[in-house]
């Protein structure tokens, strides 16, 4: 495989990254920074695009002789790698204000663009080897996106992150090990055990499988190693809390997607204890999620603690390893990207033009910023699940797979733990935005003054508005994608 191509959307942003080092004293004009930024972004976007839809597969090199570390393009990195160039653009054009007064920009936006770079490796990732090698690359370059500020909370933060993925990082290494002998550890659809090594190791295999997918959870938030999302997401800045909970998280679904239904093969783990043990932890963790950001006050904590929910919506949709679960599970891949980094970067925009932080004070902000509520607004209909919106959408889905799978008496759960889920976020977020825009008649209307942000902020803001709209009224074509990619990988 010569498809050299694949490695330029890899290495254009990192080499970009590493020369801000080189024009540090220019990078700090905020003129040429946003420039070069923006464009290193859309660059990236584009490239992106064009080596996906041409290029097939790389072998890089041989870390033994067995042991290739390769990049190949398939669906999954198709949806992946659009998700996070898309993402990451947007968020970077808010940043241009955003972090305008913030220190040590330079240091910011190397690491945003080297987080980015190692993500498309993530993506094309072809085997376990190299997933792991991009895996462990992303948690210590996006690390100091979490300590940016490095305020006591953004270090401990930070910390919790780092500790958290290093112990998950290690459960999941166990996996590797164990493919590397019963199996091959190139991504196949349906999976790549070995029968004949597999017959008699059944129970060892299957404990082996279930930590792998625990210490992958740690990333995509699952209980009961949720807490380092809490302390990390909160204290980064807003272009960073985005991505952190809008794709970050979604690289820790990607490594339990290849492992249940490319390494171990849905047929070797459907109906045993590993699924019913996976389904209520996701279950577990939608609830208690949904809870804890029902009683937080702090307004990107709450919106932390509903990521916490909100992801495990799909590994739920995963757990039920069904065709129509499947599906339901990159649906909210999507839609929760979409939605949660509009919320998170509507939250920043309200930090930034108003400094307040507590839910609280928001009584009436939809006088002073309405274009910023009324995204705010859109983004948690989209993830209560209000048609015709996103949400509504990817849960009907998920809610299908549940009554589909048949596990036990978990396939009835499933709907009632997703409608109480939805419940609870309309109180923790439709809530804000009545209060917001009714502020009732103890209000002191005297005060209302416009403080929208500008362009930089509003256009990523109202264009994941019209995402949340589009993408749900017309899912049609996502349906029949992720359809196809179920199809190949369930039997």
């Amino acid at each position: 495989m010569k498809d050299y191509m694949l490695l330029l959307p890899i290495l254009f942003p990192a080499i970009a990254a590493l020369l801000t080092l080189v024009i540090k004293n220019k990078f700090k004009e905020r003129e040429f920074r946003t420039i070069y930024v923006g464009i290193v972004l859309v660059v990236t976007f584009i490239l992106n695009l064009y080596v996906i839809s041409k290029y097939q597969g790389l072998t890089l090199f041989y870390l033994t002789k067995n042991l290739p570390v390769e990049l190949k393009v398939d669906k999954l990195t198709v949806l992946f790698n659009i998700l996070v160039t898309t993402m990451w653009l947007l968020a970077g054009i808010f940043s241009f204000e955003y972090m305008k007064h913030e220190e040590r920009n330079e240091s910011f936006y190397m690491f945003y663009l080297l987080t980015e770079s190692v993500l498309l490796g993530l993506g094309m990732a072809s085997n376990f080897l190299t997933f792991y090698l991009f895996y462990e690359f992303m948690t210590f370059l996006s690390l100091p996106l979490a300590l940016h500020t490095r305020t006591k909370e953004a270090i401990y933060g930070g910390l919790k992150y780092l500790f958290y993925s290093v112990f998950g990082a290690s459960l999941a290494l166990v996996g590797f090990f164990f493919m590397t002998q019963y199996g091959d550890i190139t991504f196949r659809a349906g999976g790549t055990l070995i029968a004949s090594k597999v017959l008699g190791n059944e129970g060892l295999l299957l404990t082996v499988f279930f930590f792998t997918i625990l210490g992958f959870s740690v990333k995509a938030g699952m209980f009961p190693f949720h807490a380092w999302l809490t302390a990390a997401h909160p204290v980064a800045p807003a272009p960073a809390s985005a991505v952190l909970s809008g794709i970050i998280t979604k690289a820790g679904v990607l490594a339990i997607i290849r492992v249940i239904y490319y390494q171990a093969g849905v047929e070797f783990l459907r109906g045993t204890w590993v699924q019913y043990a996976f389904m209520a932890l996701t279950l577990i963790t939608v609830f208690m999620g949904s809870m804890m950001a029902y009683k937080e006050q702090i307004l990107k904590k709450r919106l932390a603690y509903s990521s916490v929910s909100q992801v495990s919506y799909v590994l739920f949709g995963l757990s039920t390893m069904t065709t129509i679960g499947f599906v339901g599970a990159l649906l909210q891949v999507v839609f929760h990207s979409i939605a949660k980094n509009l919320l998170f970067m509507s939250a920043g925009a309200i930090i930034y033009r108003e400094h307040k932080t507590l839910v609280s004070e928001l009584k009436g902000i939809g006088k002073n910023m309405p274009i910023v509520m009324w995204c705010f607004t859109i983004g948690g209909l989209a993830l209560v699940g209000i048609p015709p919106l996103t949400g509504f959408v990817s849960k009907w889905y998920l809610a299908m797979g549940s009554l589909e799978s048949g596990v036990l008496n978990m396939n009835y759960l499933g709907p009632v733990v997703l409608l109480a889920s939805a419940l609870l976020t309309a109180g923790y977020l439709v809530t804000i935005s009545i209060s917001a825009f009714i502020p009732g008649a103890d209000f002191d209307y005297s005060t209302i003054k416009k403080t929208e942000p500008n362009l930089y902020m509003l256009i990523p803001l109202v264009l994941l508005s019209i995402s949340c709209v589009v993408c749900g009224t017309f899912a049609t074509p996502l349906i029949n994608y992720f359809t196809s990619i179920a199809n190949l990988i369930i039997k």
